[in-house]
């Protein structure tokens, strides 16, 4: 423990002179020397000291006081928090309390570091700080004392991320300082401002169209970007960032980025600069009907899909369309996004090229050879394919021939006799179909196939079998105003029209026969042409009616003969008789 020097001096006097002795009159005592060479010191005083001791974890030292204090070791570390002192290092130390119950008085090195720096502070000064805290409303700065930020002083514009500042070393100007308080409010803004307004009259001394200009990405829209050129802020809009698509200006660029634009409008008067990115390179187009040329098969990158299309990036700048038409030589492609995605690679073929108009006409399909093209030399006229029904309509039905060819059955073509009212009578999806091809229509991708033609037409042999006076029995399938229908076989039906269902006047011929009746009729006539039967229920009875008078007539004959025959035989005997 270190002794007061006032208990040290006593000692001292009293080991020199063995015991206590009266001073001569006039003369002084030592310790009336000694008290007299003792500073007067007030608390708060900040006062040059000096180191007489180091200690594991102290210094004392000797300020002029009548005793000695002591300051922690750590007030003296630098910032690397290592110490470096010995004794009779001098350094200033605050007063701050008397001897306590050791006889030690309260020294403090930091507190007078910091009553040095309130001394040298001042409003409109500017100081350098470190950002050391994130507090509420703002951040804490380190200035040598602990000073605040507000939020809004930070920068020009606000930061979202004030944490992202911590540990970061900027100068500041004092814009409030109360010392009786101990309050310091700090602005970097102000400097910032400043700052900008005198580079904003440098820009606009030297700004200048045509020229190449480094800026810094200040803020972000959706129609641009602004950037800041040095105290002034220029506009580079979407359109002239990329010779290519930007969906988004964030796509291309990011705030902070430090980019070189050119200058295309500046409107001194008013401040208003507008610039270009894309300018900074040659305009891609300039050489497109060299580099793409029709018919050249080239290699680019889906960036966008719509309704009627695909957009395909060939190079930076560069796009090309393949309309949904051109993607499939058979497919029915009703969007685009059905064989494409956006980010895919493709091939495509040059179709046609605007440059003027900066278009490019793309096509998919062309890549391979079009299937209608050797169709007919796989299934020529004539041949038999089997093939599963794909669709059913009012009309006919498709069938699956090649990998997406469907050819059309039409719905004549389903028979040669039956009446189809839809072919859904018939036929559902999936079932397997045997057909004949009728026709292939290479310029209108149009395939014919007929299931009818895989049998005989059984109109062309019907005359053989059916010719005018043939008595035929069939059903009665239907019964109109102007006559009977009736089948005469499968599939083939005759007319009996109303004037030859009967020789007596009928009003309507629902009153002699109905749906299902079995009657005969006689063929009056037969069109191969016309796929018609003319019948005849009124010509059978006269048929019959005749038959009967001549099955009449010929017995009333051989009645009238057979008698003859008798008289003549009895004369001819009676003849003989008279000869003899």
């Amino acid at each position: 423990m270190v002794e007061s020097k006032e208990k040290t001096n006593k000692n001292k006097e009293v080991d020199l002179f063995g015991d206590d002795l009266e001073m001569e009159e006039g003369e002084q005592s030592f310790s009336e020397l000694f008290e007299s060479s003792i500073k007067e010191l007030n608390v708060g005083d900040v006062v040059e000291g000096t180191i007489v001791q180091i200690n594991p974890d102290t210094v004392v030292v000797d300020v002029g006081y009548k005793s000695e204090g002591i300051i922690p070791l750590s007030e003296l570390a630098d910032e690397s928090g290592e110490v470096n002192v010995e004794v009779g290092d001098k350094l200033d130390v605050l007063f701050e309390r008397r001897e306590n119950e050791n006889g030690l008085i309260g020294l403090s090195k930091e507190k007078a570091d910091r009553q040095k720096i309130w001394n040298g502070l001042e409003e409109d000064a500017v100081v350098e700080g470190r950002i050391v805290n994130r507090i509420k409303g703002g951040l804490s700065v380190d200035i040598g004392v602990t000073a605040f930020l507000p939020g809004s002083q930070v920068d020009l514009r606000p930061v979202r991320n004030l944490d992202k500042l911590l540990g970061e070393s900027f100068d500041f100007k004092i814009i409030k300082l109360n010392k009786r308080r101990g309050n310091i409010v700090l602005s970097r803004r102000v400097l910032l401002e400043e700052q900008r307004e005198s580079q904003r009259k440098d820009t606009l001394d030297t700004l200048a169209e045509g020229q190449e200009v480094e800026g810094q990405v200040k803020n972000l829209t959706d129609y641009g970007a602004f950037i800041d050129l040095g105290g002034i802020d220029g506009l580079l809009h979407i359109t002239d960032m990329s010779w290519g698509r930007v969906a988004h200006p964030s796509d291309v660029l990011a705030v902070g980025d430090k980019i070189n634009v050119k200058v295309l409008k500046f409107d001194q008067e008013k401040e208003r600069v507008s610039l270009g990115l894309k300018q900074m390179i040659p305009d891609p187009w300039l050489n497109v009907a060299d580099k793409y040329p029709v018919g050249a098969r080239v290699n680019g990158k889906v960036v966008s899909l719509t309704d009627y299309g695909a957009f395909v990036e060939l190079n930076e700048g560069v796009e090309g369309l393949i309309h949904v038409s051109e993607m499939s030589w058979t497919k029915r492609i009703k969007h685009p996004n059905k064989l494409l995605s956006v980010g895919d690679e493709i091939e495509t073929v040059v179709l046609a090229l605007d440059t003027p108009s900066r278009r490019i006409s793309l096509g998919l399909k062309q890549i391979e050879r079009n299937p209608w093209e050797v169709i007919g030399e796989k299934f020529p006229i004539g041949t038999i394919i089997e093939g599963q029904v794909k669709n059913i309509t009012d009309f006919g039905i498709f069938v699956g021939v090649d990998e997406g060819i469907d050819g059309l059955v039409h719905i004549s073509d389903l028979s040669w006799t039956k009446r189809i009212k839809h072919p859904s009578e018939i036929y559902k999806k999936g079932d397997l179909v045997k057909a004949v091809v009728l026709n292939i229509d290479q310029d209108n991708e149009r395939f014919s196939l007929g299931v009818k033609q895989l049998a005989a037409d059984p109109w062309q042999t019907i005359t053989t079998r059916y010719a005018p006076g043939t008595l035929i029995t069939g059903k009665v399938t239907s019964v109109t105003d102007f006559g009977i229908f009736l089948e005469v076989e499968e599939g083939i039906e005759g007319l009996i029209h109303v004037s030859e269902i009967s020789k007596e006047k009928i009003d309507t011929p629902k009153d002699f026969a109905t749906v299902g009746d079995s009657l005969e009729a006689v063929v009056l006539h037969v069109d191969t042409n016309e796929r018609k039967i003319a019948l005849s229920i009124k010509s059978l009875a006269r048929q019959k009616e005749k038959a009967e008078v001549d099955e009449f007539m010929g017995a009333q004959k051989n009645a009238t003969s057979s008698l003859g025959d008798l008289l003549q035989g009895a004369l001819n005997k009676a003849g003989d008789s008279d000869e003899e």
